[in-house]
């Protein structure tokens, strides 16, 4: 009798690209996988935690203080603790007073052109450093065609999507059926398509998951 290998295990991701616990919860995923040997089949989906911003943004403090009533004090042992989150699974969180929070339509629309080429997950991790490591515009066409870029994709090609707006709708489609799915924050991870996930979970969450997932499979 063969033993055969575990099949892996879809993950379906509902994020944003400037949501902090939507980079730990995925980091404390792949750490989980990792540690249990698990296989990955990520798929990034698109969530706006701020569909109405202005162009320009907010800073990400008085932003916070007026969607949260997030206190200075509670800002500052807040970003303590991702920092220190992050650095723990290998992220820079680089934040300071003048960080600002911007609106992430154009940089969900680059996420969906890259997966098309096979790029979709490299895409969104280098947007979470485009944001909250370099501090950058992620509303900005020229700095998201930049982030393109360093990935290995065209950047002319990905300015010219981004102007023509050409994936606008079915992004928008796309948000909306995860919305119509009952997904009202991030991050959401549904694994197999059928088990939802809400939050961050840590670590030892994820790998029993994992695990319990893997066992199912075997039996």
């Amino acid at each position: 009798m063969t033993v055969q290998d575990p099949l892996p295990i879809r993950v379906d991701i509902i994020s944003d690209v400037v949501c902090p616990w939507c980079v730990i919860g995925y980091r404390q995923l792949a750490k989980a996988a990792q540690n249990t040997g698990s296989e990955l089949d990520i798929h990034w989906h698109p969530f706006e935690l701020n569909p109405q911003m202005a162009e320009g943004g907010e800073n990400l403090r008085e932003h916070l203080a007026a969607k949260y009533g997030t206190t200075l004090e509670g800002s500052i042992k807040a970003r303590e603790r991702l920092t220190d989150m992050g650095a723990a699974l290998g992220f820079t969180f680089n934040y300071a007073d003048d960080m600002r929070m911007y609106n992430t339509f154009r940089a969900h629309q680059l996420i969906d052109w890259a997966s098309e080429q096979g790029k979709g997950h490299d895409m969104k991790q280098a947007l979470f450093a485009t944001f909250f490591t370099r501090r950058e515009d992620v509303s900005d066409m020229q700095v998201l065609a930049d982030s393109a870029a360093s990935i290995g994709l065209d950047r002319n090609d990905a300015l010219t999507m981004l102007q023509s707006g050409e994936r606008a709708d079915i992004v928008r489609q796309k948000q909306q059926f995860w919305i119509r799915q009952g997904i009202q924050g991030v991050p959401a991870m549904v694994f197999n398509q059928r088990h939802l996930v809400t939050g961050a979970q840590g670590e030892d969450n994820y790998a029993r998951i994992l695990q319990h997932l893997q066992d199912n499979q075997a039996a």
